[in-house]
């Protein structure tokens, strides 16, 4: 079978005119105000001078205002409690443990003490007793030992006076470590119970 054979013929384009702008009497006039019309001028800045947008400098012997100390000094944290005095003995409220032990150390019954005392005379304070445990074991194991460590020293706080009611006692086993470390300096660390307020 024989294809078709495609007869090309050249297309012919019709161009308009072209017309000579200079015949025109107007036109160089017309074209140069077009062209001034699209050119703008971008606006300059004024020059800034060194401290401009900033109040003017205090007298040498005048005090700050309210204002002015406000906007320099960083705002302070509420105070929540003693506990959160580094100078107060309830700033100290962990409780470290040895290796697999719910014995409360010697070292700090005087901290279980103090913290009782304080809740015995703050009848409307509630405290957590948060325990935790280094990361050897398994995660049931960790838990439970870390219910037991908090449940220690709640029972002591409770011969030590403090209600029952003002405390609540949560074990997070091995999940919240003080030292993410793999040695005994960090599972020192690890086995605690922190008295929450």
């Amino acid at each position: 079978m024989k294809r078709p054979s495609v007869i090309s013929t050249p297309i012919r384009s019709r161009a308009a005119p072209r017309r000579d702008l200079s015949a025109l009497p107007g036109a160089p006039l017309v074209l140069a105000l077009l062209l001034a019309g699209c050119a703008s001028t971008q606006p300059q800045p004024e020059p800034q001078t060194l401290g401009a947008g900033l109040p003017p400098p205090l007298p040498l012997n005048a005090a700050p205002s309210v204002a002015d100390t406000a906007r320099t000094e960083p705002a302070r944290p509420t105070y929540r409690g003693p506990w959160e005095d580094p100078a107060n003995p309830l700033y100290r409220r962990t409780i470290y443990f040895d290796y697999d032990s719910t014995e409360i150390k010697p070292q700090f019954l005087d901290v279980i003490r103090t913290h009782s005392t304080y809740l015995g005379t703050t009848k409307g304070q509630r405290v957590t007793l948060e325990g935790n445990t280094d990361e050897r074991g398994t995660r049931e194991y960790n838990l439970a030992l870390g219910d037991r460590r908090a449940e220690s020293v709640r029972q002591l706080m409770v011969a030590e006076g403090v209600s029952a009611d003002q405390m609540a006692t949560l074990s997070y086993g091995e999940e919240k470590p003080a030292d993410p470390g793999h040695s005994d300096a960090a599972w020192r660390l690890n086995r605690r119970v922190i008295i929450h307020y």
